[in-house]
């Protein structure tokens, strides 16, 4: 639903107010069932440990520098036209506004990623990898990463690739500290980078 009010909302420019308050009735709805749901069906599914998400300060910010120092990689490959630029990313070129870029970087940098982590990682591993062994960890990863990648659709098979990489490294971090809050935060950076380095 989400999705398809995003598509409605980026064909038009300028933006509608209508289609923005259509936008922010659909994205909070799902944003408040994914929550609920995650929350309730978590208590149901034992973990071994919960490391707070800031439990090992060095390696967020480890990760925090990587997904940094490789978005700006990508930006500048795509400024020279070694990579394409991702869907919504030649949406704003073509309208570019200012509201326009607010309104993608709420839904692509925010938004979007949320949902997106909430599916690809926290309902995946609590209903699919909950089995606390290393081929079900890689495996997990693995499909975790691709499913990230499908959600993030996009034209190129170069993107696809990085965006799996990018979802299987969100993956890592949900096993590293077994909770969303980690895998949240890496992936609205790595999104709100991409919108600002268009």
């Amino acid at each position: 639903m989400v999705f398809a009010v995003v598509k409605l909302v980026t064909r038009k420019s300028p933006l509608h107010v209508w289609d923005l308050i259509l936008f922010a009735i659909t994205a909070a709805m799902v944003l408040l069932f994914y929550g609920y749901r995650y929350i309730r069906e978590n208590r149901f599914f034992a973990r071994d440990f919960k490391l707070p998400w800031l439990g090992n300060f060095s390696a967020v910010v480890l990760m925090t520098l990587v997904i940094t120092a490789t978005r700006i990689s990508i930006s500048y490959l795509q400024s020279y036209g070694k990579i394409g630029y991702y869907d919504f990313q030649t949406i704003y070129l073509r309208n570019q506004s200012v509201n326009m870029f607010w309104f993608l970087v709420l839904v692509q940098g925010i938004v979007l990623p949320i949902l997106q982590e909430f599916l690809a990682t926290g309902f995946l591993f609590n209903y699919a990898f909950r089995r606390s062994t290393k081929q079900v960890a890689i495996i997990g990863i693995i499909v975790s990463g691709l499913l990230f990648s499908v959600l993030n659709y996009q034209s190129s098979i170069l993107n696809f690739i990085i965006e799996a990489l990018y979802g299987m490294l969100f993956a890592w971090s949900y096993m590293y500290s077994q909770t969303l809050w980690l895998p949240m935060y890496l992936s609205v950076l790595s999104g709100i980078l991409t919108v600002i380095m268009v």
